[in-house]
């Protein structure tokens, strides 16, 4: 009889272990629509905490919708999530500053977390400091884990869509002034970005 007790209370035991796994491996899904398509992204909750509510206080605030990718470098990666269309126009530096959405604080960088910027990933961007990411995002068109030791964090991964991101690595780019370089000719637009689940 107690033996009987003992081994259904195990079995209870296990099946909520089982169920408390599954519920903390839940993972936010969000679809980015772009003008060459969509592309799903699974965010890593566990993983950068920090990033991926960040990144979620952007899509559900609207931020991202009618941003462009406006950086392409074919064999390494795609960056998007700062600025608006148009920037094929700018005819000096400052038409390209201005064409820079304002963001919130700077977050702290997670890198080092367990996860690599692997082709599929999606990691923040920032500038030379540390801590400095905001908004901007891109996704790495190729195994990049040398982005690792310079601790850019990945956040997540395309789960669909990887067809639509080697579209958009295809895309012709031009260099503004002769200084910023790697702008698509023609925008990529983000048309929005939404929670799937």
């Amino acid at each position: 009889m107690r033996l009987s007790l003992a081994m259904s209370l195990f079995a209870a035991l296990s099946v909520s272990f089982t169920s408390c796994a599954f519920a903390q491996e839940k993972r936010t899904v969000v679809n980015i629509e772009t003008s060459l398509g969509n592309i799903k992204v699974e965010l890593n909750d566990s993983a950068a905490p920090i990033s991926v509510k960040n990144f979620l206080s952007y899509v559900d605030e609207k931020f991202y919708d009618g941003t462009i990718f406006h950086r392409v470098i074919a064999d390494f990666m795609i960056q998007g999530g700062g600025f608006e269309a148009g920037l094929q126009d700018a005819k000096v530096i400052s038409d390209f500053e201005k064409k820079q959405k304002k963001t919130k604080a700077p977050i702290k960088n997670e890198s080092g977390n367990g996860l690599s910027n692997v082709r599929g990933s999606i990691a923040m961007a920032r500038t030379n400091v540390l801590d400095s990411a905001t908004s901007q995002f891109f996704i790495n068109t190729v195994d990049n884990a040398k982005l690792d030791q310079p601790k850019y964090c990945v956040f997540g991964k395309v789960v669909d869509g990887m067809d639509v991101v080697d579209k958009i690595r295809k895309v012709e780019t031009m260099a503004i002034q002769g200084q910023i370089g790697d702008v698509p000719t023609k925008d990529v637009v983000i048309k929005s970005i939404t929670r799937v689940k």
